[in-house]
């Protein structure tokens, strides 16, 4: 499969022009080739926690979430995107699959999250990354700081994940995390790990982009700089078979021993 990775500046609460950038970058990734492309957290409506919950109208999400379907069907690409959910006074983060059809095909709600801003407009969510099976790969949905703690990463791995999709709104000046951690999570829990950021300013908040593509030995695939553009990488599960044999940290995990331990 190939997998494409769109980092692009959002604009906070005008969708159609998001909605835009997010149909020419699926149009460029499916006459590359792509099967599938990963786009920002929150990206739809913009990266701006407090202006979203002052100003955008819960009424609104089911036609965005419709928009991105028809750019889905159109294009015939498959396309990870990000949103609000709001039940009530309850709003959540979450990340959403359509398939080239546009059907949707699972949503994640965000566990840990980041900040002030998000933690006084957001719930976390309890659940663990969400599964999907396409075109003969198990997909699996994780958000942003979720990548930080080597516990969530490990949950989707040990369930049979293969490559791990994450929408992020990486601020500047933490480059460790694209530049180690990524490729770090993909050695652990042995799997592909594509992370889709943001690039500029966004309501005042600098976004880094730096998105990446990591394969299960660590090597990157695919690096952003700080600028809009598109990455690609090849996903072959053979590599994910290579890396399993070579060093088995999957089927040598000890997790008796771990409770046992505390953790």
């Amino acid at each position: 499969m190939l997998l494409a990775v769109m980092q692009a500046q959002a604009q906070v609460l005008d969708s159609a022009a998001n909605l835009t950038a997010i149909e020419e970058a699926a149009q460029s990734a499916a006459t590359a080739g792509a099967e599938l492309l990963v786009t920002p957290e929150l990206f739809v409506v913009g990266y701006a926690p407090r202006k979203l919950r002052a100003e955008l109208d819960p009424a609104s999400l089911p036609a965005l979430h419709d928009s991105v379907g028809k750019i889905a069907a159109r294009h015939g690409i498959a396309i990870v995107y990000s949103l609000p959910a709001i039940t009530g006074n309850r709003w959540e983060i979450t990340s959403t699959f359509v398939d080239e059809n546009g059907n949707q095909c699972g949503t994640y709600v965000k566990v840990h999250l980041f900040g002030d801003a998000e933690k006084e407009v957001f719930s976390p969510g309890t659940q663990p990354a969400t599964i999907i099976d396409y075109r003969g790969l198990k997909l699996g949905m994780i958000i942003c700081f979720d990548l930080e703690f080597p516990e969530t990463v490990r949950a989707a791995a040990v369930r049979g994940v293969q490559v791990l999709l994450v929408p992020t709104a990486l601020g500047r000046g933490y480059d460790s995390v694209s530049n180690t951690l990524v490729p770090a999570r993909a050695i652990e829990s042995q799997l592909f790990i594509a992370y889709a950021n943001h690039t500029g300013v966004e309501d005042g908040f600098a976004l880094g982009g730096g998105s990446v593509i990591a394969d299960p030995f660590g090597n990157v695939l695919a690096r952003g700089s700080t600028n809009a553009e598109l990455l690609f990488a090849q996903i072959d599960p053979q590599t994910l078979t290579a890396a399993r044999a070579e060093i088995p940290y999957l089927s040598d995990r000890r997790p008796d021993l771990y409770r046992v331990w505390g953790i």
